[in-house]
């Protein structure tokens, strides 16, 4: 659901629905570094503050795992909000020069410049390039702030899905089991790894039985 803000906030709920929800995978994006398994070095952001609070939440949509990632290997992590399911994340209060600097990131992109979120506040949706993050998606409001994220401009059966890695499997299962702990969300390490399991191009090749096995 789009929101109706026009103006950019100081602070946003940058969604994370990726790697990107285990404090030490984000940890690499915001102070920069490389996290275990990722053969990527990041950069960081102009801001290296780790962010104010962090939630789990869930989003309408699709999780989806497509295209072979350079960082992990196998599948990463897409999101397609016009799907019919649901999307566990976690958001992550930070401030608009940090969300611009993690989309940077994400879109291999030097962080250093704010993106013009005007459009998708207004529109809830913003396609600013060709690439498999260059789409902004506007997932709503938490507390009165909008909660945003980045996915590909495609729809999840336009696109071959890709068993992701283990590497990749685990910081998604452990980093949304530790956010879901002691938050009321009903999140248990079984629905986690059910949840992943069944995600499309995961289910290929990720049992709900492997995926906790990667948790211990």
């Amino acid at each position: 659901m789009a929101t109706d803000r026009t103006e950019t906030p100081r602070l946003l709920w940058y969604a994370a629905y990726g790697s990107n929800v285990h404090p030490e995978r984000l940890r690499a994006y915001l102070a920069g570094g490389r996290p275990r398994g990722a053969d990527r070095w990041y950069p960081g952001c102009r801001d290296r503050t780790m962010p104010a609070e962090s939630v789990p939440v869930e989003l309408p949509g699709v999780l989806y795992f497509a295209t072979t990632s350079p960082v992990w290997g196998g599948g990463r992590a897409f999101y397609d909000p016009d799907a019919e399911g649901r999307t566990l994340a976690v958001a992550h209060l930070v401030t608009a020069g940090q969300f611009s600097d993690i989309a940077a990131q994400e879109m291999y992109r030097e962080p250093g410049t704010d993106l013009e979120l005007s459009p998708v506040l207004a529109r809830g949706r913003d396609r600013i390039g060709a690439g498999r993050y260059e789409t902004l998606v506007c997932a709503g409001e938490l507390a009165g702030r909008p909660v945003l994220t980045c996915t590909a401009p495609w729809r999840v059966e336009e696109v071959p899905h890709l068993p992701p890695s283990a590497a990749y499997l685990r910081f998604l299962a452990t980093g949304l089991l530790a956010a879901g702990a002691g938050a009321g969300s009903g999140w248990s390490a079984a629905s986690v790894a059910e949840y992943l399991a069944r995600a499309p191009g995961a289910e290929r090749e990720w049992s709900a039985a492997d995926v906790l096995r990667l948790m211990e």
